[in-house]
């Protein structure tokens, strides 16, 4: 791949001031696959100094001229799916069916989604004798993680491309390559000069840089809590506008008029999607204790027949973890849940039988889970699920909103009424009735510690606008 060791700012690739750089490594074999030059702050600087040049002349554009280019870029998005699904596989293990169906393709969604909402958003309006002007917010840092990286990268650049933003991108350096396609695309569709910027790094160094930096006035970022924290206390002495999506430690509540075959095999199969490297994945799941040993027989059924192998495999259904760090916090996380006395339904400690390289996980189920328990309280971000007990309905919505955390949520029933009685007395920014999936054109983010602001259709659109009131504009 071209470009890795340079930086996209200004229209053009650029070689990094500084000499620092990183390997990127294929986590299903532990071996280098590039190396990425690594940005400092005078490179955020060169990108920040480009995108506010850039500002006035694409924050003036008319909607027609960016739908063009949205329309533009979803082509050449189109001709590089191939491309971008074999490098989120080579670079984060994501099975190559994921990779495929999933993973590449959802920037295309985010995309269109910004087109559709660009095409229908009211920029003016009229409040009695105010009008009230929606304008672009300006210039953007965008600081994106590692386990859906093109999926974060779009949901950003899309809408924030449809309000008239100009933006530096800092990747994830643990799954960075895929952020040099996405801006080859947006070089090939036109995209003018200085308006979208690419610098690599980490994000004690850059992701600082451009939290603290002057001259961005926003910050959308996606990642842990604490670097969250981080991101929102370098942005305050500037009082720049921040968005953040957080982490999760979703419940799934499971009532007893469900169907507990299909929800629980469903949902167990549901949370190791991406290894369960996934902020949404409901991993505590919540049934009646009454039932519990009906659940757990379930549970062991499902897990056993969960495919962990090689990414490039057609039977693998769950591809490793994405780094040594990320393995060995699970590890970790999987041994506290056994010492403080959760009972191993499947999987457990170490690699599956046959996989001595690579960071592989063996997908695990928990009985005999309370609230109270590290991996009830901690994101463990792997695929490892637990079952705890609840005595009626108002026990299990009081068990799912005993958290820190605030994103997500799932409630099953045969009664869809009853399943929405539930849902809304949830404290979490979205909620799954019954299994449904994502719509993109809906509002995404959470409550609480799961961060503020929300992604995705006219909601992501929003967040990237300035109401401006003109009084006295319509005097008759």
């Amino acid at each position: 791949m071209e470009n890795t060791q340079q930086f996209y700012i200004d229209g053009e690739w650029v070689d990094p001031i500084g000499t620092d750089t990183l390997d990127v490594v294929n986590p299903a074999t532990e071996e280098t696959v590039a190396t990425i030059a690594l940005g400092d702050e005078k490179d955020v600087d060169r990108a920040v100094t480009a995108a506010r040049k850039a500002f006035d002349g694409y924050g003036s554009t008319t909607r027609a001229d960016r739908i063009a280019l949205l329309d533009q870029i979803i082509e050449v998005y189109g001709r590089r799916l191939g491309d971008l699904a074999s490098t989120i596989t080579q670079e984060m293990g994501a099975p190559t069916s994921l990779a495929t169906t999933a993973q590449a393709p959802s920037g295309l969604v985010h995309l269109t989604a910004a087109v559709d909402a660009l095409r229908a958003f009211e920029f003016e309006e009229r409040i009695g004798t105010t009008t009230v002007v929606h304008e672009p917010v300006g210039v953007c840092a965008f600081i994106t993680p590692w386990n859906w990286p093109v999926n974060q990268i779009a949901a950003k650049v899309a809408p924030a491309l449809a309000a008239g933003c100009t933006m530096v991108l800092k990747p994830s350096e643990i799954a960075p390559l895929n952020a040099i396609i996405f801006a080859e695309i947006l070089h090939e569709a036109g995209v003018p000069t200085g308006v979208f910027n690419l610098v690599q790094g980490d994000g004690p160094t850059v992701g600082a840089a451009l939290s603290m930096h002057p001259d961005i006035d926003m910050v959308s970022f996606t990642g842990s809590t604490r670097a969250g924290v981080e991101v929102a206390r370098n942005a305050a002495t500037t009082v720049k506008r921040v968005t953040q999506e957080l982490g999760g430690k979703s419940a799934n509540i499971v009532l007893d008029d469900a169907d507990f075959e299909e929800v629980i095999t469903r949902d167990v199969l549901g949370v190791v999607v991406n290894s369960g490297q996934s902020c949404n994945a409901a991993s505590r799941i919540l049934v009646p204790w009454d039932r519990m040993d009906e659940a757990i027989a379930i549970a062991k059924t499902a897990a056993a027949s969960i495919v962990v192998g090689q990414p490039e495999c057609e039977r693998t259904t769950v591809g490793p973890l994405v780094s040594q760090a990320q393995f060995d916090k699970v590890q970790r996380l999987i041994q506290a849940g056994i010492d403080e006395g959760g009972t191993l339904v499947a999987g457990g400690v170490g690699r599956p039988a046959g996989l001595s390289t690579g960071y592989f996980v063996r997908p695990t189920v928990f009985a005999d889970v309370t609230n109270d328990m590290t991996i009830a309280r901690e994101e463990i971000f792997g695929p490892v699920m637990m079952l705890i007990g609840y005595e009626d309905e108002a026990d299990a919505i009081r068990i799912a909103n005993d958290t820190a955390y605030g994103l997500s949520g799932m409630v099953s029933s045969s009664d869809p009424e009853r399943a929405r009685n539930a849902a809304r007395k949830l404290r979490t920014g979205m909620v799954h009735l019954n299994g449904a999936p994502l719509a993109f054109d809906a509002p995404f983010g959470g409550y609480k510690q799961s961060g503020n602001g929300r992604e995705f259709g006219k909601f992501g659109l929003v967040e990237y606008l300035e109401a401006k009131a003109i009084f006295g504009d319509n005097e008759d």
